[in-house]
């Protein structure tokens, strides 16, 4: 049986996400998979079945922005969790240069990155971007509390803003889970909360020296 501090196999791990880091993400995730799918269900007739999913049209309506404003709350933790690991650096610049290495998983070619990659950044701000843009853009076309106080054509403006940013931010999760499988392990870092040295070492080792670095102190 493995201990807390070792795989199955016995390899030593470290934690990456604590338990409430982890809670966080998924409240997030869960919240984006609801709001996507009740999202379509209004956004098209040809995806109106999706509204089954929550109950049904009016149900989806009433839902909707509710969970919209849960996501927002949730994501703007995640944020302010994780903001000072998410700086832009010339590590990152140079990392985006060697974007050829990077695709084909020449790892040692790079240089050394930090707990996340430049892409993993970018995505980052492209996520805050389109839940700020969201967040207006619903308040605008909130039917039952806000649209009313807004002329016809900016109420217009905003479900195109709305849509747009919908659009992105599907996009982007889904390049986010296609890494997450790409990059072995990375899925159980946010499961489990921790990883193995080699993994560390391998994907963020700037972030796995400090790690050690930090427990020898």
């Amino acid at each position: 049986m493995s201990s807390p501090n070792r795989d199955k196999e016995g390899n030593p791990l470290i934690q990456r996400y604590t338990p409430n880091e982890r809670s966080n993400h998924w409240i997030t995730a869960i919240c984006f998979i609801l709001l996507a799918v009740s999202g379509l269900a209004m956004f098209h007739p040809a995806t109106a079945w999706l509204a089954v999913f929550l109950g049904g049209g009016q149900w989806t309506r009433i839902l909707h922005p509710f969970i919209g404003l849960v996501m927002f709350v949730s994501f703007a933790i995640l944020v302010l969790r994780f903001w000072h690991h998410n700086h832009l650096d010339k590590a990152d610049k140079q990392w985006l240069k060697q974007m050829d290495d990077v695709l084909n998983n020449r790892e040692e070619k790079l240089p050394k990155i930090g707990m996340y990659n430049a892409g993993q950044k970018l995505l980052f701000f492209t996520l805050i971007g389109c839940m700020c843009g969201l967040l207006l853009s619903g308040i605008v076309i909130w039917r039952a509390y806000f649209a009313f106080y807004f002329p016809i054509e900016i109420v217009r403006l905003a479900a195109l803003l709305h849509a747009f940013c919908a659009f992105v931010l599907i996009c982007s999760i889904i390049v986010h889970i296609y890494a997450a499988f790409w990059v072995k392990g990375s899925i159980g870092a946010m499961v489990r909360g921790t990883v193995t040295y080699g993994w560390a070492r391998k994907h963020h080792p700037r972030w796995f020296e400090e790690v050690v670095r930090k427990s020898r102190d």
